[in-house]
């Protein structure tokens, strides 16, 4: 039997520079980015985007926008860090979606660019939303959401065999 599966693929929001002695991974999230992540995760919550599970980059702006977007649901979603996540290629993203369990029917990825923009355009395949892929091909910025939808198992998940049904940007949020 076939099941529909929702891949939800999610940017960390805005990080602040303020602090050059820190490194990469240790970077908060700005002022902007306490704002945005919030909204995104009313707006899985209000369209019914619930993630069975969360896959998050360990890096710090990560786990922040993790804890506001999952703050907003309205279940307590389980998270795995995982540090592959962090600075990860198309094809590493790829990699850890293929390993989420089977009978996980909604996946959250929560990551970061370019890795997660690239993984996320060739991901799109027919019979995407034109209005989406558009947007996706434009940019992915800081705390952007795209919906994917596939008929399959996630160890059998290959390039251009989603269908792209939203990509939703914090300034359509506000």
């Amino acid at each position: 039997m076939t099941t529909t599966k929702q891949l939800l693929l999610l940017r960390h929001a805005k990080s602040s520079w303020d602090d050059p002695d820190l490194i990469d991974f240790d970077r908060p999230l700005s002022g902007r980015g306490l704002k945005a992540a919030p909204l995104v995760g009313r707006e899985l919550a209000s369209q019914g985007w619930l993630p069975d599970l969360a896959l998050v980059s360990p890096a710090l702006r990560s786990r922040d926008t993790w804890r506001l977007v999952s703050a907003e649901l309205p279940a307590k979603t389980p998270a795995k860090f995982v540090q592959a996540l962090y600075e990860a290629s198309a094809a590493d993203v790829l990699a850890k979606v293929r390993q989420a369990n089977a009978a996980t029917s909604s996946l959250l990825v929560l990551g970061h660019n370019p890795g997660l923009e690239e993984f996320a355009r060739r991901l799109a395949g027919a019979g995407s939303d034109a209005a989406a892929l558009k947007k996706l091909e434009e940019k992915f910025p800081t705390a952007a959401l795209a919906r994917f939808v596939f008929d399959g198992d996630w160890a059998r998940l290959a390039l251009g065999d989603a269908r792209l049904t939203h990509c939703v940007w914090p300034k359509d949020l506000r």
